[in-house]
């Protein structure tokens, strides 16, 4: 049959009704916005375990959707919750003031989401006294919600409370996280008062127990398992004292052991984390409404793993096979609750990892562990001895930065900036450190400019140390000489830093970019989606090859 060109012309014009610029559909806004975060996720994981990986999860996101390939995190130290905040304001530890996982506030060290002046909601230890205080800039979720009048839902959703609390932002209306001491999701009164009915109800399915109790084994014959090293091997902490770091896990016998908090470092902590994110768009009704509701969803078990047992374990590789199949499902529940093409969701990671120092050694790669508690206390000890003066001259060092006690070393009317000119001397001695920077003068540092950049948005004036350490490669910082086993990150090298980055759904076209993105440039991309105000700390820009410009 015979079709004129008019007729045509008309189909086309039909569809481009429908589907909109860049097929998009109709609706000028998605439903839901869907923010995952894996937390410790290398970019190259997507590529390493890809070949078994199935059609509907990671592989899903690429063929459907739009990855950066060169995404960086642009700034230092590359750790949880900075990571988790710069995704969702645009901005890093500078301006938005989360300085680390802990930092130091008013003289004193802090939890980044810790705050007494709230009552833990749904347990009755502390683990609930938490809440977005410290963070000085707005979210993609505020910003969203200010847009309309704060008629749009968010949620917040992880394992570890800042993973949960970060990225929802101050105007959130929830955001719940795991309490090990119950089992249970937990919040806190910053939010409301009680938790709701469908909370109540899904703790009392106890998921983590039933979890645990089905163990730990490999989802396909062990021998299958190509992409990491032999599983008995002297590169992995085990779980169990005394125990090999091998599968198949008794995490039965973890749990009565250590209690709940043994599904943190299983890969049923995932599955955990995402039915409970399930659970509150069915609850909540999220995308079902007249305004763009959104969800933020975490996976901190990816991270504990990778402490534990490293980057080329076959737990790791296990734990992101099993992960792939847990975010095809979640997926396909988006596909049915809120429809397909009406969803935007990005995920991405707060950081990756660098090898194991040893596993690095035994492959004649350079790396090394740093022991941070002996530079803490030899540095201490040498300045003690140069000033002639028994006090604690170094307060921390934490985050790759040398804190000084200089509320200390001024009351004994010593110049703070000369006590910290001795100590960078002393320390550029250390050949684990390829750079010691003087974070108040950075003038004229013979420093590549690539990492004075990502120092100088790693410094909050308020928060952070007097001196960043940038150790040498494949070094990271270990407790001990024989704190040998997993991983560690937190520097700037492309290990730590390089992320993966895929854009699916509502207005985003397929294909692919190895253009430079930072990290801090996906908030305003979703924003710019959204057409609503990017966060107000925001220093990034939107990608213009997701938008199509």
């Amino acid at each position: 049959m015979k079709i004129k060109r008019k007729s045509l012309l008309a189909i086309a014009a039909a569809l481009c009704g429908v589907l909109g610029v860049m097929g998009q559909p109709k609706e000028t806004k998605p439903r839901l916005v869907v923010g995952i975060v894996v937390d410790q996720m290398r970019w190259d994981y997507l590529h390493r375990f890809g070949a078994r990986f199935g059609n509907g999860g990671f592989n899903r996101l690429l063929n459907e959707g739009f990855s950066c390939d060169n995404t960086q995190l642009n700034y230092i130290p590359t750790i949880t919750a900075i990571g988790h905040t710069s995704i969702y304001t645009g901005s890093v530890p500078s301006i938005h003031g989360i300085a680390g996982n802990d930092f130091y506030k008013d003289g004193k060290r802090v939890y980044c989401t810790s705050d007494s002046t709230v009552s833990s909601v749904g347990t009755k230890n502390e683990s609930g006294q938490m809440s977005p205080k410290n963070l000085l800039v707005t979210t993609i979720g505020d910003e969203l919600k200010l847009s309309n009048n704060f008629r749009s839902k968010v949620i917040g959703i992880s394992l570890k409370d800042r993973a949960s609390i970060l990225p929802a932002g101050h105007t959130s209306n929830a955001a719940y996280w795991f309490d090990d001491e119950t089992g249970n999701f937990v919040t806190s009164s910053y939010y409301m008062d009680r938790l709701p009915e469908w909370v109540k109800e899904f703790n009392k399915n106890q998921y983590p127990q039933k979890l645990l109790m089905q163990e730990w084994n490999t989802l396909y014959p062990i021998n299958t398992y190509k992409e990491s090293s032999a599983d008995n091997n002297p590169y992995e902490k085990s779980q169990i004292k005394g125990e090999a770091p091998v599968l198949p896990l008794m995490t039965s016998t973890i749990f009565q052991k250590k209690g709940y908090k043994a599904i943190r470092a299983t890969p049923y902590g995932n599955t955990l984390t995402f039915k409970m994110a399930e659970e509150a768009i069915k609850a909540e009704k999220l995308g079902q409404g007249q305004t763009t509701d959104m969800i933020t969803v975490s996976l901190s078990s990816t991270d504990y793993i990778g402490h534990q047992f490293g980057t080329y374990a076959i737990e790791t590789e296990d734990t992101y096979l099993r992960l792939d199949k847990d975010l095809e499902n979640f997926l396909g529940l988006l596909d049915n609750k809120v429809g397909k093409g009406n969803y935007l969701v990005f995920l991405t990671a707060d950081h990756a990892a660098t090898h194991n120092f040893t596993f690095m050694q035994a492959n004649r790669l350079p790396a090394g562990g740093w022991v941070l508690p002996d530079t803490k206390k030899e540095l201490d000890k040498f300045l003690k001895k140069e000033f002639d003066l028994e006090i604690e001259f170094v307060k921390d060092i934490l985050n790759y930065q040398v804190f000084m006690n200089k509320e200390e070393i001024s009351a004994h009317g010593i110049d703070c900036e000369e006590v910290i000119s001795k100590a960078i001397a002393y320390l550029k001695k250390d050949k684990t450190f390829a750079y010691v920077l003087d974070m108040n003068n950075l003038k004229g540092s013979s420093v590549p400019n690539h990492i004075i950049e990502r120092a100088v948005n790693g410094y909050n004036w308020h928060r952070s140390g007097d001196i960043q350490l940038i150790v040498q490669p494949g070094y990271y910082d270990i407790e001990s000489p024989e704190d040998k086993g997993g991983t560690e990150h937190g520097v700037w090298n492309p290990y730590d830093s390089h992320i993966p980055l895929i854009f699916m759904g509502w207005g985003i076209r397929n294909g692919s970019t190895s253009h430079p993105v930072n990290v801090t440039d996906i908030a305003p991309t979703v924003c710019s989606l959204l057409n609503i105000q990017m966060p107000n700390g925001c220093i990034g820009t939107p990608i213009i090859d997701i938008l199509g410009q």
